[in-house]
């Protein structure tokens, strides 16, 4: 069987909470855990940099994908199994989910939401079936929730919107979701 592949959309920056760092190391740890493979933006600061650490840390393999103005800016994490520069912000969105089976969106910015928003879209027009999850640690993501209702409520978008994200609070309860929808 291949080894699974996750990928993770998360901040370069570790926001206002500690809740948001400690989800994202205890999230690479468990991904490495589990024998899967970290995908995510190759930067080696704010939560990208926490949960690639803590992969590696853990023995796991790591993939990441940046562009190329960003290397500085993000620190680009060489270090990774496997380190991949992009010429521009939309071939590494392409890059990551192409190569992974999942994603999970921890808390993040407008890149985050950019990344979110690009995978939902493509999964609405069928150009992917990859389970969708976003980890609302300490409550984050709860505005986005209630968007994604209101956006359905006021007629643009189908309610199957909705049953492609799948809301999670915790690590553990990410990690349940993911064992179940990619076993």
């Amino acid at each position: 069987m291949p080894v699974k592949s996750i990928c993770v959309y998360c901040g370069s920056r570790n926001g206002a909470q500690p809740a948001y760092a400690e989800a994202a190391v205890s999230l690479g740890q468990a991904i490495a855990e589990e024998g899967w493979r970290l995908v995510y933006g190759a930067g080696d600061v704010g939560l990208m940099g926490e949960v690639a650490r803590a992969a590696q840390k853990a023995g796991g393999d790591t993939f990441g994908v940046i562009p190329k103005h960003l290397v500085d800016l993000e620190v680009g994490k060489t270090d990774l199994t496997r380190y991949v520069v992009t010429e521009t912000m939309h071939e590494r969105k392409k890059v990551m989910i192409m190569n992974a089976d999942a994603v999970v969106v921890l808390p993040g910015g407008a890149g985050s939401l950019d990344e979110l928003f690009e995978a939902l879209t493509w999964r609405q027009l069928g150009l992917h079936d990859k389970p969708i999850l976003v980890l609302s640690s300490d409550g984050y993501w709860q505005p986005l929730r209630d968007l994604i209702t209101h956006i359905i409520d006021q007629g643009f978008a189908d309610a199957s919107l909705a049953e492609f994200v799948t809301w999670v609070e915790t690590p553990t309860t990410a990690m349940d979701a993911l064992r179940a929808t990619l076993s």
